[in-house]
């Protein structure tokens, strides 16, 4: 049998080489093995932080940056030419309706302005009668009676002298006529002039319309000073119950980091404003007082009419003691002429003393006021307000002084 061929080897298998490992590296012994840190795990959601309300925070009041709950703000507008015009067109229109508004309830605001000032007057009556223990309440009840007794007794005084007065030219007026026909020249007057044809003439519908219109008129302005008068005692009650009330809300409006400096200087313009008020009636009643015993002395008619007529126009600065004594004297001389003489002489010495001695003194302890600035400011008061600017003169320059040394001056001294 022949041999088979030979039978085929398998080769031998591929040897691989065995892979390297790189020398184990042994820690040095004094370390010891690091530890596996753990496993990382996603950080937790930190809640976002609550807002702490600052101290003063009204939560009833709208939030100050929007809160999203009606939707995401959108972008300002465009400042347009048209929509700047439009804005100040706006802000014309709305300085010139509060202009109107104004200027139609300028007879309101003088009265409260009035109200306002008697009630700073006579807030420090009412803080001394509670520091006598006194209650808010019968404490404004007390100073408001004592107001209006002072108003009646001046009433009583002047009223019945005005209307005895008026009775007797009446009753006199025929017999002023009678002496009138007998004058020789007053006769070739009227007989020249043709006086009673011209009287005649002159009575028709037209001038009987405007006499009855004049009458009206007196009648209107009388009710309407009664009116402005219980108007300005009625608020100036008001302001006085409510005083602290309303000094409190004037002070809120100020920021808080400036509002203990604005109390102070605010209490000590009020201080100032009541002490000028307290030094203004004591000057006055003086007056008063010294024309009583004038009257009494010389026998002028109806003295305490006359003494009050003299305190009620010596309140006025400047120009009110004037006004009185030219009253005063006016009433001498229809008495007779020696009296007259006397008048005059009297005002002239005492209006001296009072310019020179006593209302500088009282002045300068109540509101430190220069004398140069309270002329300046009482001739403006008139210019602008009439009698109710020559009165709130003085205190408000004392005002205006306090915080120009206070406030202007040191800031312009900073910068």
């Amino acid at each position: 049998m022949p041999p088979g061929p030979p039978s085929a080897k398998p080769p031998p298998p591929a040897e691989t080489p065995p892979a390297e490992t790189p020398p184990a590296e042994t820690p040095p012994a004094e370390t010891p093995p690091a530890e596996t840190p753990p496993a990382e795990t996603p950080p937790a959601e930190t809640p976002p932080p609550v807002p702490v309300p600052a101290p003063g925070f009204d939560p009833d009041e709208p939030p100050a940056v929007p809160s999203g709950k009606f939707g995401t703000p959108g972008r300002p507008l465009r400042r347009s030419s048209f929509l700047i015009g439009f804005t100040g067109a706006l802000g014309v229109l709305l300085a010139y309706t509060l202009y109107l508004g104004i200027r139609n309830a300028g007879g309101i605001l003088v009265l409260v302005v009035i109200a306002l000032f008697l009630a700073v007057g006579l807030n420090p009556a009412v803080v001394r009668l509670r520091t006598w223990g006194v209650p808010h309440g019968l404490a404004v009840a007390v100073v408001a009676l004592t107001v209006v007794l002072l108003l009646c007794g001046g009433i009583v005084a002047l009223v019945p002298p005005i209307v005895t007065q008026s009775g007797q030219f009446i009753d006199q007026i025929p017999s002023l006529l009678d002496e009138l026909r007998r004058n020789p020249t007053v006769n070739d007057l009227v007989e020249r002039y043709d006086v009673v044809e011209r009287v005649q003439g002159a009575a028709n519908a037209d001038t009987i319309g405007r006499a009855l219109g004049g009458v009206l008129g007196g009648a209107q302005l009388i009710f309407g000073t009664v009116f402005r008068t219980l108007t300005v005692l009625v608020l100036t009650i008001y302001f006085l119950a409510y005083f602290n009330r309303l000094r409190s809300l004037g002070y809120a409006l100020v920021p808080r980091s400036r509002r203990e400096r604005a109390e102070l200087i605010g209490d000590e313009i009020l201080a100032k404003v009541g002490a000028y008020m307290v030094g203004a009636l004591s000057i006055a009643v003086l007056a008063g007082a010294t024309t009583f015993v004038f009257a009494l002395i010389v026998g002028l008619p109806y003295p305490f009419a006359l003494a009050v007529v003299v305190a009620v126009t010596d309140l006025i600065p400047q120009i009110g003691a004037t006004l009185g004594a030219v009253i005063v004297s006016l009433v001498g001389f229809a008495a007779d002429l020696p009296t007259g003489i006397a008048c005059a002489v009297f005002f002239l010495i005492y209006q001296q003393i009072e310019n020179y001695l006593i209302y500088p003194k009282v002045m300068r302890r109540s509101v430190e006021v220069n004398e140069v600035a309270a002329l300046l400011a009482a001739l403006l008061g008139v210019a602008l307000l009439g009698v109710v600017g020559a009165l709130i003169a003085i205190p408000t320059v004392a005002a205006l002084q306090l915080i120009l040394r206070e406030v202007v001056l040191p800031r312009q001294e900073r910068n």
